[in-house]
């Protein structure tokens, strides 16, 4: 059988990783103790099984370094000079805002939706990966706390049910059976699956 080509990955994509780690050194999950890392790995694995490739896999690593630790901009331009610009683009499709003080919450999610809803296939991949490595910890962490998980987060419960309902709506409505179609209904099963706990 012949290998796909995005079965070759090189030393950029070791390069991409160390400075994730670095980047994201001091940063957990919120509201525990598990490294940040664990969810960037998460979803570049997510990426890679859904048929991405070495950029994309390499921005699944970088994917929130913008937004979380964006350095004035240095961070942005950094991961252009290290890792070209397409890398450098999909990393800015997933993020949601790079300024300080952030947006309102509602308004920053309403523009990441109305944006998603026409992002190129390579920035739905990631942020659908991104989406479903969060919902599935959620879920996770609902079951075993109910009701007070929800106060880790910028919003609240109706808030964040709203928001990721809305990420399946936009995703699904960009590219309903194509490319990222099995990340987006993965999604859609985690996120029915969290609402109708919520509910009961």
């Amino acid at each position: 059988m012949e290998p796909v080509p995005s079965a070759y990955f090189t030393a950029r994509l070791t390069d991409a990783f160390d400075y994730a780690r670095a980047l994201h050194a001091n940063q957990v999950r919120k509201g525990t103790t598990v490294p940040y890392i664990a969810h960037l790995l998460g979803v570049a694995a997510l990426v890679i099984d859904h048929g991405g490739d070495e950029d994309q896999a390499m921005a699944a690593l970088l994917h929130d370094a913008i937004e979380d630790q964006g350095r004035g901009g240095r961070t942005r331009a950094e991961i252009e000079a290290k890792f070209g610009a397409r890398v450098a683009r999909i990393v800015e499709g997933c993020t949601d805002a790079d300024t300080i003080p952030k947006p309102p919450w509602r308004e920053r999610k309403e523009a990441y939706l109305a944006h998603l809803g026409h992002a190129p296939i390579e920035v739905r991949r990631v942020a659908a990966a991104d989406k479903l490595h969060n919902a599935r910890a959620i879920f996770v962490d609902y079951r075993h706390m109910g009701e007070r998980l929800w106060a880790r987060f910028n919003a609240g419960r109706d808030e964040q049910l709203w928001y990721y309902r809305n990420l399946v709506t936009a995703l699904r409505s960009a590219d309903a059976t194509g490319e990222s179609a099995s990340l987006v209904d993965q999604l859609d099963d985690v996120v029915t699956a969290l609402e109708e706990e919520a509910r009961d």
